[in-house]
């Protein structure tokens, strides 16, 4: 399995299935043999805040810069601080031009500003490093749960 060096973001409105894709794509990926991780964009901002408080952020930074594929799901969702905003920079960053990166949100470009703390200069940093090796993935369709 090939996987391009950056596929990103996936980006709907509400509920249909860009989870769903990132985490299979990560298990596919997982199948064979590439080096991987999904996680959540809050839950990586808290395990980087963490590893500020026990003294292993940079350990913590360059395992995440090791991820041949980061799946980074859900960004967005919830209301990140000036020190996430910070840290996830720091994660994207470190892997530029490293390895591949899958982004979910439910968020188009024009609103990341908000997502970042109001930082549109942070926001612009972070997409342009992003897009600039990858392709953006527009998932358009009613929600799936709403068809059930």
């Amino acid at each position: 399995m090939a996987i391009a060096r950056w596929v990103l973001p996936l980006w709907k409105a509400f509920h249909n299935g860009k989870s769903h894709l990132c985490s299979a794509l990560t298990y596919q990926a997982c199948l064979n043999d590439i080096n991987c991780r999904f996680i959540t964009a809050i839950n990586l901002i808290n395990e980087l805040t963490a590893s500020i408080s026990d003294n292993t952020f940079l350990k913590c930074l360059k395992r995440f810069a090791r991820y041949e594929l980061l799946a980074i799901d859900e960004l967005g969702y919830l209301p990140v601080d000036k020190q996430g905003c910070d840290l996830f920079f720091q994660v994207i960053s470190n892997r530029y031009e490293m390895g591949s990166v899958v982004v979910t949100t439910n968020k188009p470009f024009r609103e990341w500003g908000e997502i970042f703390n109001g930082d549109a200069v942070l926001a612009g940093a972070i997409i342009d490093r992003l897009v600039h090796h990858g392709e953006v993935i527009k998932i358009e369709g009613d929600s799936y749960r709403v068809k059930k």
